[in-house]
């Protein structure tokens, strides 16, 4: 073990009550509760900030930019109650700019509170080499011994062919909040959260938005009472929404990108760029899970009421665990691995 002064903390072996690999929502509550509670935390994450997908490409962008969308829906509203604004203008360059601020202070406040907690960040790829042990694979190398572990690893945006091209064209939900243009023609594939989010906001800059759904209705699996009222407002703020129609084809030319429609509409359009929102896959490759007890169900990681895998030294919470992929769940998992790893009820 390397002792000289000139080698960082972090270029040792650590031991630690508590491992999490994932700094997301339920990763980051979950190290904040095991560190609340008098566990020896490390939370370890490839990004340099904790936040995970919901802060840096996910639900914080999105409803920063879906605040901005609803200003200008209310500036468009406002004549109805006797207010007349100007048509407003849109710097697409500034609103980028001030999503990206939210995502550094809120993310760099995170980083300040792991710090009062006590909870050690370590950033890189870590890798299960047996229940007990980890490698850190960034940086600085580092490997960490464990007596509990917390996958937290959440998941990313699902590709499937005919979307699985390498296209600045083709984008998905986090691409799409970089927010390099306000496309004039924009194709969102799916209808549910992401996608309907995504294409209110584009539709708000100035995009003249299509939705296609295989499914029969939008939102699929929510209360059919609150989406007809949803429904009808973006019946109004985009171009087409087609329901149980699929993109059977699509190429990209000089004109742009050529989709052909099948279902309730068979059609062949030509857009400026296709957000592809069809589901998110749990991040269960290049854990090393094969070197633990730990099994999969489907890809996702098997996990019982209190969030123990079947390896007893791992836990499991979030996306990673399988539907609802919802931050919220997380938060909650989160907390309840922390308190049973301390032993509590």
């Amino acid at each position: 073990m390397a002792s000289s002064d000139h080698v960082s903390d972090i270029e040792r072996v650590h031991e630690a009550d508590v491992v999490v690999i994932g700094a997301g929502p339920g990763g980051y509550s979950a190290a904040f509760h095991a560190a609340d509670l008098g566990l020896q935390t490390i939370l370890v994450d490839l990004r340099e900030k904790p936040g995970g997908v919901c802060l840096h490409v996910g639900c914080i962008p999105s409803k920063a930019l879906l605040h901005v969308s609803q200003i200008l829906y209310q500036a468009e509203q406002a004549s109805e109650l006797g207010i007349e604004f100007q048509k407003p203008r849109v710097d697409i360059n500034r609103v980028r700019e001030w999503k990206d601020d939210v995502i550094q202070k809120l993310t760099g406040g995170l980083g300040q509170i792991a710090k009062m907690r006590g909870v050690q960040f370590v950033q890189g790829r870590a890798v299960f080499q047996n229940s007990q042990r980890l490698k850190v694979f960034g940086k600085v190398p580092a490997e960490i011994r464990f007596k509990h572990a917390i996958i937290a690893t959440g998941s990313r945006p699902t590709t499937f062919p005919p979307f699985d091209i390498e296209s600045e064209r083709i984008l998905d939900s986090s691409s799409g909040l970089e927010i390099r243009e306000a496309y004039e023609r924009l194709l969102i594939v799916g209808g549910g959260y992401i996608g309907l989010e995504m294409g209110t906001v584009y539709a708000a800059l100035g995009s003249k938005v299509t939705v296609v759904e295989l499914t029969e209705g939008l939102l699929p699996g929510v209360d059919r009472d609150l989406v007809r009222p949803l429904e009808k407002r973006l019946c109004e703020s985009f171009k087409a929404i087609h329901l149980k129609t699929r993109v059977d084809y699509l190429n990209e030319s000089s004109q742009g990108v050529e989709v052909q429609l099948k279902g309730n509409i068979n059609s062949s359009e030509v857009f400026d760029a296709v957000l592809v929102a069809v589901g998110r896959t749990a991040n269960t490759d290049g854990l090393g899970l094969e070197n633990t007890k730990t099994q999969l169900q489907d890809n996702y990681v098997a996990i019982d009421e209190q969030c123990r895998t079947s390896d007893p030294s791992i836990f499991a919470i979030g996306d990673v665990t399988g539907q609802p992929m919802l931050a919220h769940k997380a938060f909650r998992e989160g907390k309840i691995a922390a308190q049973v790893m301390a032993g509590k009820a």
